[in-house]
């Protein structure tokens, strides 16, 4: 019994070993056969990539070349577009210049035919002169008076023949010169105005420093004034506390002091320390800003004129401008504005419009500095011009913009009428009451001082005054030598803004009553 459990026992054990030889065996082929399986199916994924990568490639290559294609021609396009419009600024240049020289071919005829209407009243001079001298002849021969009154009868009525013929062909003569001058100098003035945009407000000059309270204003003050004391003598300026509430008004006839003085006012309000150390740290600190301040409106200038290669010393003093104002108009906003139509006149021209720009932008240089030294602000302007080497052309532009000396150039023309238009137009400048009536009054005054002028009325704000003439003195030969000498008399005694019209109105009246 024992034996034949041992011997089951060892046929189960027997049977389990070659169980597991068998399926180990089988398995194994099975294992086999599904990593034949993968192998097969990986060498497909991986030709369906290899395939799938080389379409992917063709298409990218398509793509490629479709966009470098489409490159190309939008190139093509753009560069034939831009030869088109080469083309067309060529062909307008082409026009203006063909405008240009017919202009210039016009004026040379307008010249000659000047020339030959001058020689012609030259020639009707020389046949007054001959016909004088057959009327003597005749006179000498049938009157019974001497030579002397002959003289003299025929003097007279030549004279009179004479100065009536010279008052129309002047009058003539400049009437066409003048409508030629104003339309040509109208088209250029028009164009750089247009072209100008320009802000209008008149600055103020009085600085006043708000305070936060009323008692502020015993701070300032100090213990026994020592803190605007100090203040007033660090500055230089004059600190005006009165019953206007929470404001301290600075006075200064210098305004960089005022603004140095504004300024390390704010700073001390802000710190609240108020004693004489601090005054004096807080105005040097104002100093310094004002100073960087200065420089760097000088360089902004520069910048926005396209002025370059200004001596560093000329755009600190142009810098200064900023604080310096003219009739309420600030002086730097002046300068730039007069560079900027200078420059657009000198276009219109065919100028140097560089030169322009810079002579125009410097033309008031010397008001940086005119209230520190002795002279007007056009020779110091001049004399700063010189000491730093600017051009000839630029020196005589800021002396005769004034008509201080007479101009040389064409720049300096254009500076004087940008100066004029920038100065003029409505807005730009204000005057005070005293000072507008006093011209007015100088004004009819001047006019009427002449023999002949019954009454002269200033009118327009001054840009005109009427001349009544009393007609049994004044000829009306006479009212047009009349305007020419009380024009010119006025150009060089008066200064004024922009320019007056002059007009001389001689009336004649007959009365008679029917009864």
């Amino acid at each position: 019994m024992g034996i034949t459990v041992i011997a089951a026992i060892i046929g189960i054990v027997v049977g389990l070993g070659i169980g597991v030889m068998v399926g180990i065996t089988y398995r194994k082929k099975v294992a086999e056969k599904e990593i034949g399986s993968a192998e097969l199916e990986a060498t497909r994924l991986i030709n369906e990539a290899i395939r799938s990568g080389e379409n992917r490639k063709k298409e990218m290559l398509l793509e490629a070349k479709d966009e470098i294609h489409k490159s190309r021609t939008e190139h093509d396009k753009e560069v034939k577009e831009r030869r088109a419009e080469l083309s067309k600024q060529e062909r307008r240049l082409e026009q203006k210049e063909a405008t240009l020289d017919k202009k210039t071919e016009a004026f040379e005829r307008k010249e000659e035919d000047l020339a030959k209407k001058l020689a012609k009243v030259a020639e009707t001079q020389a046949q007054a002169d001959q016909i004088k001298a057959q009327q003597m002849e005749t006179l000498e021969r049938i009157s019974e008076l001497t030579q002397e009154q002959a003289k003299q009868y025929l003097l007279q009525s030549v004279e009179e023949e004479v100065r009536h013929e010279a008052a129309m062909k002047i009058k003539e003569i400049e009437q066409q010169l003048k409508d030629e001058a104003e339309d040509k100098a109208r088209e250029v003035i028009s164009t750089a105005i247009q072209r100008c945009a320009a802000d209008h407000a008149a600055e103020v000059t009085v600085s006043v420093v708000a305070l936060p309270n009323d008692e502020m204003k015993g701070r300032i003050i100090g213990r026994e004034g020592r803190n605007i004391r100090t203040l007033e003598t660090i500055t230089g300026v004059d600190l005006i506390i009165d019953d206007t509430p929470e404001a301290i008004t600075v006075s200064s006839f210098d305004p960089v002091r005022r603004e140095i003085a504004r300024l390390a006012l704010e700073k001390l309000i802000v710190d609240g320390r108020i004693h004489p150390t601090r005054i004096e740290d807080m105005v040097e600190k104002a100093r310094k800003e004002v100073d960087r301040t200065i420089k760097e409106e000088g360089e902004r200038a520069c910048y926005e004129t396209g002025v370059h290669n200004l001596n560093p010393e000329l755009v600190k003093i142009l810098g200064r401008q900023k604080y310096r104002t003219s009739y309420g108009q600030n002086v730097l906003n002046h300068s730039i504005e007069v560079a900027h139509i200078a420059g657009l006149m000198a276009a219109e021209l065919g100028m140097d419009v560089a030169l322009a720009k810079r002579a125009g932008l410097l033309h008031d240089l010397g008001k940086s500095i005119d209230h520190e030294v002795e002279g007007s602000h056009v020779q110091l302007g001049a004399d700063l011009a010189r000491k730093y080497k600017e051009n000839a052309v630029i020196v005589n532009a800021i002396e005769a913009h004034h008509g201080d000396v007479e101009p040389k150039t064409v720049i300096a023309i254009l500076v004087q009428a940008a100066d004029a238009i920038s100065a003029a137009r409505p807005g730009a400048r204000r005057e005070n009451v005293e000072n507008y009536i006093r011209r007015l009054q100088k004004l009819e005054e001047l006019t009427g001082s002449y023999p002949g002028v019954e009454k002269a009325f200033a009118i327009q704000a001054g840009r005109e005054v009427r001349i009544m003439v009393k007609p049994e003195i004044v000829t009306e030969d006479n009212m047009i030598l009349l305007a020419r000498d009380i024009a010119k008399k006025i150009e060089s005694e008066l200064e004024y803004p922009g320019q007056i019209k002059v007009n001389v109105i001689r009336e004649t009246k007959a009365v008679e009553y029917a009864k």
